[in-house]
C-alpha cells in the first residue's frame, strides 16, 4: 500500500455525495482505510461497496453525541487508532425548496436546524477525534466551512453563521491541542461556487436552468465552478504529513472571488 495517506485511519461525515464522496475517494486513492458516514446509511454503503475493501460505511448523525460515540468506539475497536477526521456534513437550509432565510424573516426552527448540522456536529466531531487522537498525540482535523463564513450572505443568514463559527472554532481547537502539547492539527477549508448537489435547487428546475448556472459561475475571476476533486486534493494536503507544521489555518477555494472586485481594464 502506497501514497500521501498509506496506513493512516480517516473518518469523513456527510459521505454520501458530494463533496465528502469526493473525499472519500481521494482518500483511499491515496492509501488511506476510510470509515465513510452520513445520516442517510444507504448512501455511504453504496459508495463503500464500490471501494471496499479500505472503505467502510457507518451512519452517524452528527448532531447526537450518542452516535459519536458509537462511530468512535467502532472505529477504536475496529482501526486501533484514529488519524484524520473531516467534519464536511452541513445543510444549506434549502434542502426542501427555498424558504425565507433572511435576518428578517428567517424562523427561529430553520436558524436552528442550521447551526445543530453545521456547527453544533462540527463541535462534537472535533471534541471526539480530539479525545480519540490524543493517546498517540497526533492527528489532523479538517473541518470544511465556506466563502460564506468570511462574507455576509444576505439570504442564507443561518448557514452564513454557522459557517463562520466553524471557521472560529477551528482555531480555537487548534490553540487547545498546541497548548496541550498535541501534535493534533485542526485546519478549514473555505469552498465557494462548488457544484455540488446541496446547492441544486438554488437554480431550481425551470426552462433557464442553465443559464442561471451560468450567469451564477461567470461571477468568479475564474469563470467556472469549483469541483468536489479540487476540495478533496487540499483535504489530501492538510491530512498528509507534508502539513505538519500548518494549523489554525484557513484554505480558501472559491476561483478568486475573496482576491477583490473585478475590475475590466480600461482602454482608452
Amino acid at each position: 500500500m502506497s501514497g500521501r495517506l498509506a496506513g493512516k485511519v480517516a473518518l469523513v461525515t456527510g459521505a454520501a455525495r458530494g463533496i465528502g464522496e469526493a473525499i472519500v475517494r481521494a482518500f483511499k486513492a491515496e492509501g488511506a482505510s476510510v470509515v465513510a458516514t452520513d445520516l442517510h446509511r444507504d448512501g455511504v454503503q453504496h459508495l463503500a461497496q464500490s471501494l471496499a475493501p479500505r472503505v467502510r460505511a457507518a451512519g452517524l448523525d452528527v448532531r447526537e453525541p450518542s452516535d459519536w460515540s458509537e462511530a468512535m468506539a467502532e472505529l477504536l475497536a475496529t482501526e486501533g487508532r484514529l488519524d484524520v477526521l473531516v467534519n464536511n456534513a452541513g445543510i444549506s437550509g434549502f434542502e426542501d425548496g427555498i424558504v425565507a432565510h433572511d435576518p428578517e424573516h428567517a424562523s427561529l426552527e430553520d436558524w436552528h436546524a442550521v447551526l445543530r448540522t453545521n456547527l453544533d456536529g462540527v463541535f462534537l466531531g472535533c471534541r471526539a477525534a480530539i479525545r480519540a487522537m490524543r493517546p498517540q498525540g497526533t492527528g489532523s482535523i479538517i473541518n470544511i466551512a465556506s466563502r460564506s463564513g468570511n462574507v455576509g450572505i444576505a439570504g442564507a443568514a443561518a448557514y452564513a453563521a454557522s459557517k463562520a463559527a466553524v471557521r472560529n472554532h477551528t482555531k480555537t481547537v487548534a490553540l487547545w491541542c498546541a497548548e496541550q502539547g498535541l501534535a493534533i492539527r485542526c485546519n478549514s477549508i473555505h469552498p465557494a461556487a462548488v457544484l455540488t448537489p446541496m446547492w441544486e435547487p438554488l437554480f431550481g428546475d425551470g426552462p433557464d436552468r442553465a443559464e442561471r448556472m451560468a450567469a451564477f459561475a461567470a461571477t468568479t475571476p475564474l469563470k467556472r465552478f469549483g469541483r468536489p476533486d479540487e476540495v478533496a486534493a487540499l483535504a489530501i494536503l492538510l491530512a498528509s504529513d507534508e502539513a505538519t507544521y500548518m494549523t489554525g489555518t484557513e484554505l480558501h477555494l472559491d476561483g478568486g472571488l475573496l482576491a477583490g472586485a473585478e475590475a475590466a481594464p480600461r482602454t482608452e
